[in-house]
């Protein structure tokens, strides 16, 4: 796919348009151009992003699994939990990394788009007229790349891999799987953690 495709791919994954997914997708095809490598099909890649949860502009990872192929499915992005728009790309490869976060300079244009005087009264993201948010989608697609990212420079990055749980067991409770180190003991049970009465 060419970047135009690629964005209107993002978008159709994502379900609504806004700033924060396009700005995660030019991130992505950033990261990529500057380490020199492809789309992640399998798992030669990790990103770490560094979004938080329950925030806005958490819009942001779903434009970097479109662009970097690094997926909560695949299980090769994480969160950091810092509550930024920010992403590390590894090369488990190689073991170098490249750091890209969303620069400010354009927030000012985007709080004061109508997208955004409508989601700050409430409106949900598809509920806004189409012209108001392919505008904000323009502003962050169609800027200069030193307007919105700043790439850094290549670093070493030894990565150390998670162990893959490959073995599942069956709740005795529930009776559905769950991976074996997420199985609790209850009363001499085998059972899920909702199962077991216990939090995570």
């Amino acid at each position: 796919m060419d970047d135009k495709e690629l964005l209107q791919a993002g978008i159709a994954f994502h379900g609504h348009k806004c700033w924060a997914m396009p700005s995660g997708l030019r991130a992505g095809l950033a990261v990529l151009r500057a380490m020199g490598v492809e789309r992640s099909r399998a798992k030669t890649l990790h990103a770490i992003v560094e979004l938080g949860n329950y925030h806005g502009a958490a819009c942001f990872g779903d434009g970097v699994q479109m662009a970097t192929g690094c997926t909560f499915g695949k299980g090769n992005i994480s969160k950091a939990g810092y509550g930024k728009l920010a992403l590390t790309l590894i090369d488990k490869q190689r073991n170098r990394a490249v750091r890209v976060a969303f620069r400010p300079k354009l927030m000012p244009q985007i709080k004061d788009s109508a997208f955004m005087r409508k989601r700050a009264a409430g409106v949900p993201p598809t509920e806004i007229p189409d012209e108001d948010a392919q505008a904000v989608v323009d502003l962050v697609w169609n800027a200069p790349e030193r307007d919105v990212l700043a790439v850094g420079q290549p670093f070493e990055y030894a990565w150390s891999e998670p162990t893959e749980v490959v073995r599942f067991l069956i709740c005795d409770v529930c009776g559905e799987m769950v991976a074996e180190p997420y199985a609790r003991t209850v009363e001499g049970k085998m059972v899920c953690i909702p199962c077991s009465g216990y939090g995570r």
